[in-house]
Order: C-alpha cells, then sequence, then structure tokens
C-alpha cells in the first residue's frame, strides 16, 4: 500500500517536472521574442513531430506521462505516432492514422466547448 503511494507521487512529480519544464522553455520563448502565439504552438507542436519521428519523443511520454502527452508538443507526438503506425499499412493509411489518432481529443475539446458554451455567458474582453 505504502510503495502504490509512492509510485503515485512519484509520477505526479515526474509528469509536474517534465510538463513544467515544457511550458518553462515557452514561457522563456514568450519573454525573449517577439513571436506570436500562434507561431508558437505551431513551432512547439512541430517540435512534437520532430522529435517523435527522431525516436526521441516517446522514451518521454514514457518517462513522464500525461507530463509529455498533454502540452501541445504532446499532440504533434500523437499526430506523428499515429502517421507512423498507419504508414505500415500504406500511404493513405498514414493520413488517415495521425487523424484516427487525434479524434477523440479533438472530439473531446469541441462538445466540452460547446458546453460551456451554453452554461457560460460570454462578455467582451476590456483593456
Amino acid at each position: 500500500m505504502q510503495q502504490e503511494i509512492l509510485d503515485i507521487v512519484l509520477a505526479f512529480v515526474k509528469a509536474f517536472a517534465v510538463g513544467g519544464s515544457i511550458c518553462l522553455v515557452a514561457q522563456i520563448i514568450i519573454n525573449v521574442t517577439n513571436l506570436t502565439a500562434g507561431k508558437i504552438l505551431v513551432y512547439f507542436m512541430l517540435a512534437g513531430v520532430v522529435l517523435t519521428a527522431l525516436g526521441a519523443y516517446q522514451p518521454l511520454v514514457e518517462f513522464a506521462g500525461a507530463g509529455a502527452t498533454v502540452p501541445i508538443s504532446g499532440f504533434g507526438y500523437l499526430l506523428a505516432s499515429g502517421a507512423m503506425r498507419g504508414a505500415e499499412k500504406g500511404l493513405f493509411y498514414a493520413v488517415t492514422g495521425a487523424l484516427s489518432s487525434a479524434s477523440a481529443g479533438v472530439t473531446a475539446a469541441i462538445v466540452f466547448s460547446f458546453a460551456a458554451s451554453l452554461l457560460c455567458k460570454s462578455k467582451s474582453k476590456r483593456n
């Protein structure tokens, strides 16, 4: 029982350390450069794709779990790993593999965003 609790706490610490480090790098980029938030998101997603293609992101996912898969670079990992699995069957499956691996997350984001829009009243941003 005590060992299980320690394993859970260690998993939380690893996820927080890796996810926090990814966010720290993004915050430093925001503070130091004039890049827009959209460009930074695209660069991080592409970094996830490239690191997955090079085989460097999978060990990070195995080590940190959600700490590596929740940030936007994890979305790039998800797309690339789905495309790589699909490519084993052929070119068509390389495209559909990426889409099918990301479909659950995208669908959840759309459904929960729609539910939030029904429950909450929007207000314009004031400067």
